[in-house]
């Protein structure tokens, strides 16, 4: 399962190089990528530079202009050809998912098969009408247009790589923008190359995308160059914060995706093993490396204790391994160093009293799926976001108080609420301040025609995809005719 055996990928034309302007040398030479799951090398792949950030800006604002020119549908159909291209080379791709990210298999195929639906979404979108009349007060015709922004950055995290590389990419590009795209270090191939060899197949125009991995000092020329007009990031709040001042410094437009600590509501009249089937799925799932992973499991007192007991009995059932060789439910962490950092969430519980009744000790990156029960508010496992599987299982006494509990968070991302009674299910969910709110379903969902993004510190308040397509990556520009000039009175 090296993922090199096939034509497509190739290592020969990519491995040490960038996508700008064609497969080049990057300033910083190359970098190797190391599998989380056996540390074995994935392959070398090109490290850009800040230098690099400003080529590669000021190609895509000179080649921009032809792109927006370009008629909508054609533009589409690039975009419904690269997801054609992705979907036929799936098979091919997979494992290189799987060894890059420490992906269980379905997990990469979720990653294609979602990926090419962000692709026909944006494709969609592109053929939308991108104007529209408004009323006139004094015999104009008026028109209101919306533009796109230019270039758009694009950064984007190393837990979906594929997925939350591709649907702002596609979005930019089929809003007329051109794209400079930094993937994370640690999964560049993945989010990266595999995304540029797509459109590279599919015709796209040279230079309206670039592939520049690299370090920090990558993401701060891409938020301090005036060549790009918009940064669309997707990561932690620290990090995201810093982008948000940058851009708020130098005047850019900036879209922030950023965690969540995200609430799910076991009503008292849930049906009890559905209820235990989405909090293990929505915890654990791809180790509980997801923005949209269920962080509280709130439920009635007088069951908290049965769902934790049952939670620990599926935790006995999950396997842990390196998904490239093993059979295996749960992956790799992304490094050794979020095993620490979650370890140490689960030892603050435990040491204020909360009960470890699965898992909670790591084996390097492998982080078996854990579960913790009786967690109070002033427990870490309660207040952060853990980014691991650990099953966090608070009691509530009433509706109230489980609103209360889970507006304590300073995210608002998503929440699910399972119970019969829709109604009071929904009734419940209208008072919660998330961006996406799943009744009778746990909290990891994504669709490609719903605006995605959250509230506080999961976010800036922006969106992406669906309608947010054209919200964010174009502008308003205002347009008024007269048959001919008027002579006023100066």
């Amino acid at each position: 399962m090296d993922g090199a055996q096939h034509g497509f990928i190739a290592q020969h034309a990519w491995e040490g190089k960038i996508y700008s302007g064609g497969w080049t040398d990057g300033e910083h030479g190359a970098g190797r990528i190391m599998a989380p799951g056996d540390d074995s090398l994935v392959a070398s792949v090109g490290q850009a530079s800040a230098a690099d950030v400003v080529r590669a800006a000021a190609a895509a604002r000179a080649a921009q202009p032809g792109w927006e020119a370009t008629p909508a549908h054609e533009r589409a159909r690039i975009l419904n050809e690269a997801a054609d291209i992705l979907q036929r080379n799936g098979e091919e791709l997979i494992p290189w998912i799987i060894r890059e990210t420490g992906s269980i298999p379905p997990k990469a195929g979720i990653e294609i098969e979602h990926s090419a639906g962000f692709l026909r979404a944006a494709a969609a979108a592109a053929v939308e009408p991108a104007g529209r009349l408004v009323p006139s007060q004094d015999g104009r015709h008026e028109e209101l247009l919306r533009v796109p922004h230019g270039v758009v950055a694009v950064i984007s995290p190393f837990n979906f790589p594929l997925i939350l590389s591709i649907r702002a990419i596609a979005a930019a590009l089929a809003t007329g923008n051109a794209v400079v795209h930094k993937p994370d270090p640690r999964t560049p191939i993945t989010g990266g190359i595999i995304i540029a060899r797509i459109f590279e197949e599919a015709g796209l125009p040279k230079d309206l995308l670039h592939i520049v991995p690299g370090a920090a000092d990558v993401g701060a020329a891409l938020c301090e160059d005036p060549n790009i007009a918009m940064v669309s990031f997707t990561g932690s709040p620290e990090i995201g914060a810093k982008v948000g001042e940058a851009c708020g410094r130098n005047l850019k437009r900036v879209q922030l995706e950023l965690g969540g600590k995200n609430a799910l509501i076991i009503m008292d009249d849930a049906d009890f093993t559905a209820a235990a089937a989405n909090a293990a799925w929505g915890t654990w799932l791809h180790q509980g490396q997801i923005c949209m992973a269920t962080g509280l499991i709130l439920a009635p007192a007088a069951i908290a204790d049965k769902l934790a007991e049952e939670l620990a009995v599926k935790a006995g059932r999950l396997p842990v391994g390196n998904p490239a060789s093993d059979q295996c439910a749960l992956g790799p962490l992304i490094s050794e160093h979020e095993a620490t950092r979650i370890s140490g969430i689960v030892d603050d519980a435990v040491a204020k009293g909360a009960r470890l009744l699965a898992g909670g000790t790591p084996q390097g990156r492998m982080f078996p799926a854990t579960v913790l029960a009786d967690v109070t508010p002033e427990m870490r496992a309660f207040r952060e976001e853990i980014f691991g599987p650990v099953a966090v299982v608070v009691a509530y006494d009433n509706d109230d108080h489980a609103v209360e509990l889970a507006n304590m968070s300073d995210y608002g991302l998503a929440a699910g609420i399972i119970g019969q009674d829709l109604g009071r299910a929904r009734a419940v969910g209208n008072r919660l301040r998330v961006g996406h709110l799943h009744i009778n379903d746990q909290t990891v969902m994504a669709s490609p025609f719903a605006p995605f993004g959250g509230r506080g510190r999961s976010g800036n308040g922006t969106r992406i995809s669906g309608p947010a397509i054209w919200e964010e990556f174009t502008q308003w520009v205002w347009v008024t005719t007269r048959p001919q000039a008027v002579v006023y009175p100066f």
